[in-house]
């Protein structure tokens, strides 16, 4: 499908899907033939890219957001920091931190990142993944992938940054970020975050 053949509706409809620009969507449409998924994972790709390009910067302006569930008995805090306080008080920012804030809350994440996990932690994981290919019978060649597998789905399970996006499952947070990124031209970063339960028990 060339250039010419994309239409205003099939824009309209990859920038509800991404919040990208109108010209930026336009440009992945065509780069992609018109195939709707290709062009969201087109500006994905490039988003992430550009936001990775940034990451050198001095992020040091944002935000302290706080989410409190119906009921007040869950509650979160998550500070979420930009280049300039300029960005800092821009809505899209500040909805970025409150549906951070939900998720934190929604989805109980134990740490930021994989690189936050402790290598202990990860070693433990990998022997009850083991022990578990042996109980099953799985031939030992393919343990280590099976292990694999099983690790990263342990970290969507509790890094932040890896878990899939509470209101929008195709998407992991660090996605989120990226996006955001790239829609506000800042780079971005979740500094920190905890989360409270009525009656959880302390460490």
């Amino acid at each position: 499908m060339s250039g010419s053949k994309i239409n205003a509706k099939q824009v309209k409809e990859l920038r509800d899907k991404t919040s990208a620009g109108m010209m930026d969507c336009k440009r992945a449409l065509t780069e992609t033939g018109g195939d709707m998924e290709k062009a969201v994972r087109f500006l994905r790709e490039k988003g992430l890219a550009k936001a990775k390009k940034r990451q050198d910067r001095s992020a040091d302006q944002g935000v302290i957001e706080s989410y409190l569930h119906i009921g007040k008995q869950i509650g979160s805090l998550v500070e979420i920091n930009c280049e300039t306080d300029f960005v800092a008080r821009n809505e899209g920012f500040l909805e970025l931190a409150h549906v951070v804030a939900l998720q934190v809350a929604a989805c109980n994440p134990l740490y930021l990142d994989r690189e936050a996990v402790p290598p202990d932690i990860v070693d433990a994981e990998k022997e009850i993944y083991r022990a578990r290919c042996e109980v099953e019978g799985k031939p030992e060649k393919v343990w280590d992938r099976i292990v694999s597998g099983m690790l990263e789905k342990h970290y969507q399970e509790v890094c932040l940054l890896d878990q899939p996006f509470v209101k929008d499952p195709s998407l992991t947070v660090a996605e989120l970020l990226a996006q955001a990124s790239a829609r506000l031209g800042e780079k971005l970063e979740i500094r920190r975050f905890s989360r409270f339960q009525v009656g959880e028990k302390r460490e």
